[in-house]
């Protein structure tokens, strides 16, 4: 297992967890920390989130707290039940095998729609993402620069103009990258951002049978560097 972090979890309080201060934070501000946190596994799989603990943590109310959670029980990145407290998803390798599968899926269908309804405005929306994902790639901001990745997959959905389509991608993006965190073992011979790139090119171009061989490409790459045993 890779990590983006190396402090112990144990040995260190919940808002230095989170890397947060004093101030007041709106949800779309938390959401990335709290994320990223997850990514660099600062918080563990199966770690409890109680909106008190991280309402402290943040500064902020528990109706906030309950907006991001909510949004990332969405995404399946946490589990949330009736009457239990939050936690945090703990995929095992055959759960990551599927979720796998099913983004291939959902990916190579959606290529072909982005294809077709590409307009100028969405190609410098995606370049744009490229060049935030590479920046903090070079910083060394790796977990970052992967949440950043998925953000590049999921606007490349809603350029697809399919709801449910993007809805069924909007769960799997975010479990593909906690994915990454906990079974990565093979460092990054090829960065993401520049698979993004050409598939950007291919797009804009409106050559489909690239495109979608780059994506297959990119995802068979995402795959080789994971370890499900």
């Amino acid at each position: 297992m890779t990590a983006c972090a190396t402090a112990s979890p144990s040995t260190r309080s919940l808002p230095a967890l989170l890397a947060v201060g004093e101030q007041r934070l709106c949800a779309e501000e938390i959401y990335p920390r709290l994320f990223d946190a997850i990514l660099e596994q600062r918080l563990t799989p199966g770690t409890a989130l109680t909106e008190q603990a991280l309402g402290d943590a943040f500064g902020v109310s528990r109706t906030v707290i309950r907006r991001v959670l909510g949004r990332l029980s969405d995404q399946q990145v946490i589990v949330q039940r009736p009457a239990h407290t939050a936690k945090l998803a703990a995929p095992d390798p055959e759960q990551a095998r599927q979720v796998l599968s099913a983004r291939r899926l959902a990916e190579t269908t959606l290529i072909g729609l982005a294809i077709k309804r590409s307009r100028p405005p969405f190609i410098r929306q995606l370049r744009e993402l490229i060049a935030n994902e590479r920046r903090h790639h070079e910083n060394g901001e790796r977990c970052t620069a992967i949440r950043l990745g998925g953000e590049f997959h999921l606007k490349l959905a809603e350029m697809a103009n399919n709801a449910p389509l993007a809805r069924f991608l909007n769960g799997l993006v975010p479990m593909t990258s906690l994915i990454i965190a906990q079974y990565e073992t093979q460092p990054c011979s090829h960065c993401a951002w520049q698979e993004h790139a050409a598939l950007v090119d291919a797009i804009e171009d409106g050559d489909g049978e690239a495109a979608l061989q780059l994506m297959h490409q990119h995802l068979d790459r995402i795959e080789a560097k994971l370890t499900l045993e």
